[in-house]
């Protein structure tokens, strides 16, 4: 992963992580990157410093094998951490964009996708509730499926 400070052209600065550069460039002319403040899709990479260790350090994975520590038990995982705002601000946009525009079929999802991939009902945007079990069955039949994080809407 990759993490780009950018700046649309209104001059709004952000920050997004990517697979890589080649991710970057596709999905920028794909015109899926976009400022979270005003919408543009004339989004830039800003200069960066790059990440260089200090005099005597090195990188986590440039350092000495160490052998691993004993362990009693493991400790419970930490809390994830909170969804920055602009990040949520694209997901209630991308929520409000699926509501509008696709059909919710709540949880016969799967059921309701098989029959338009199969011709039995209409084919149509919709949008519902899968386990993952099922999307994975689905994306085995050749059913394109997209997890979305669904975030609460603004009020």
């Amino acid at each position: 992963m990759i993490h780009y400070d950018l700046r649309c052209g209104a001059g709004h600065d952000f920050d997004s992580w990517f697979k890589d550069s080649e991710a970057f460039a596709a999905q920028s002319k794909a015109g899926f990157v976009e400022c979270p403040v005003c919408g543009s899709k004339d989004v830039s990479k800003r200069l960066m410093a790059p990440a260089i260790p200090k005099k005597g350090r090195t990188r986590a994975k440039e350092a000495p094998a160490q052998p691993p520590a004993p362990v009693a038990a493991a400790p419970a995982a930490p809390p994830p951490p909170p969804i920055p705002a602009q990040m949520v601000a694209f997901l209630q946009r991308i929520r409000a964009e699926v509501e509008k525009s696709a059909d919710y079929v709540g949880r016969d999802f799967a059921e309701e996708a098989r029959k338009i991939h199969r011709g039995e009902s209409e084919r149509t945007a919709i949008y519902g509730e899968a386990s993952d079990a099922d999307a994975e069955a689905l994306r085995d039949e050749g059913i394109e499926v997209a997890r979305i994080p669904w975030v609460p809407l603004a009020d």
